[in-house]
């Protein structure tokens, strides 16, 4: 099962197929709930330019510090997630939900 912070390559070519030539980092957002019960999931792109905007959040990935870039939240089928590569730590994971609620507030 996909679960919320998990990190999968997403398949970003027009039809999606299990080559993974077209591929970018996106971590899960979603609730773990949406994500038993439908058939895609929300995800954020995770890149490696460091861009300090207030709508990305700095993580540890890969040994590396990398920015889940929350402006650009996309909606994809889950037939488009190539590879799952890991999952953000728990660390990082309040500061995105924080960012997130700051985003979506009233």
């Amino acid at each position: 099962m996909v679960k919320r912070f998990d990190v999968f390559l997403i398949n970003l070519e027009p039809l999606p197929s299990g080559d993974p030539k077209n591929t970018r980092p996106g971590v899960v957002v979603s609730p773990d709930e949406l994500n038993r019960n439908v058939g895609h999931v929300i995800v954020a792109p995770l890149a490696s330019t460091n861009a300090n905007y207030p709508t990305r959040v700095a993580v540890e990935f890969l040994h590396s510090e990398r920015m889940v870039i929350l402006d650009q939240v996309l909606t994809v089928d889950k037939e488009r997630l190539v590879k799952k590569i890991g999952e953000i730590g728990e660390a990082s994971q309040a500061g995105i939900l924080e960012r997130l609620a700051e985003m979506f507030a009233k």
